[in-house]
C-alpha cells in the first residue's frame, strides 16, 4: 500500500537539525568549556555531521556565540514572564516584593539557563571575551533596566524613596541572590524554604535603604 503521508518538509528538517545542533552544543560547551569542546563531539551528540554544522554556523567560534544568546535570549524570556507580576500598586509593599523576589529567584536567578550561562562566563569570560557580546548586549543591562523602571514607577507613587532605580535594581536582584549563589553555582537546587527566607531577607534590607513608611494610594 502506497503511503499518503506528505513527506517531510526540507525547511523543517533544516530547523531540526539547528536545533539539535545548538542543544547539544550548549550540553557539551557548558560541560566541557569552549576550548575543550570538539565540533565532533557536538555533531555526535547532535546526531549530524560535522559539515552540517559548519553549514549552519560557519565556525566554532559563531556556534558559541549563537549559544549564549540563545541562553541569554530564554534568560530574559524568563525575567519578562516573571515582571508581569510585579507589585506595580501593591496594598502590602514587603509582602507583594517578598512574592515577586521569591518568583524571580524561583524562576530566573536560581533557573538552569541562568546557572549555566553563570558558569560559562565565569569558566570563559576573562579568556574569550569577545564571545560573550550577545550577553553583553541582551543581558543584564536589559534586566536591571527592566526592574528599574519598575521601581521608578513605586518611587514616583510614593511607595520608594529612590534615587537611581538602576542601581536600586541591580542591589535588589544581588540581595535576592546573595543566599542561594554560592549553593546554586556547587550544583545544589534550593527548597522552596530556602528560596522564600532569602526573598523574606532581601526585601527587608531593600525597604531598610529605599522603603519609605507613608505611601501615596
Amino acid at each position: 500500500m502506497v503511503s499518503t503521508s506528505p513527506a517531510p518538509s526540507p525547511s523543517r528538517s533544516h530547523a531540526a537539525k539547528r536545533l539539535s545542533i545548538l542543544e547539544a552544543a550548549t550540553m557539551i560547551f557548558c560541560r566541557d568549556g569552549f576550548a575543550s569542546a570538539s565540533i565532533e563531539t557536538i555533531a555526535a551528540e547532535a546526531g549530524v555531521s560535522r559539515q552540517t554544522i559548519y553549514n549552519h554556523y560557519s565556525d566554532k567560534e559563531k556556534l558559541f556565540t549563537a549559544v549564549v544568546k540563545d541562553m541569554t535570549e530564554r534568560a530574559n524570556a524568563g525575567l519578562f514572564a516573571t515582571l508581569a507580576g510585579f507589585p506595580e500598586r501593591p496594598s502590602d509593599l514587603a509582602a507583594e516584593l517578598v512574592d515577586f523576589a521569591t518568583r524571580l529567584a524561583s524562576n530566573c536567578l536560581c533557573n538552569r539557563d541562568c546557572i549555566a550561562l553563570r558558569k560559562l562566563i565565569q569558566a570563559e569570560g576573562e579568556r574569550y571575551p569577545e564571545l560573550f557580546a550577545p550577553w553583553r548586549a541582551l543581558g543584564p543591562e536589559r534586566a536591571w533596566a527592566a526592574i528599574g523602571a519598575r521601581f521608578a514607577k513605586l518611587h514616583h507613587l510614593g511607595y520608594l524613596d529612590i534615587d537611581d532605580p538602576d542601581i536600586a535594581a541591580r542591589q535588589f536582584q544581588a540581595l535576592v541572590n546573595a543566599d542561594l549563589f554560592v549553593g546554586s553555582l556547587l550544583g545544589d537546587k534550593p527548597t522552596d524554604a530556602q528560596v522564600r527566607a532569602a526573598a523574606v531577607a532581601a526585601v527587608r534590607t531593600f525597604l531598610k535603604a529605599y522603603g519609605k513608611t507613608a505611601a501615596k494610594h
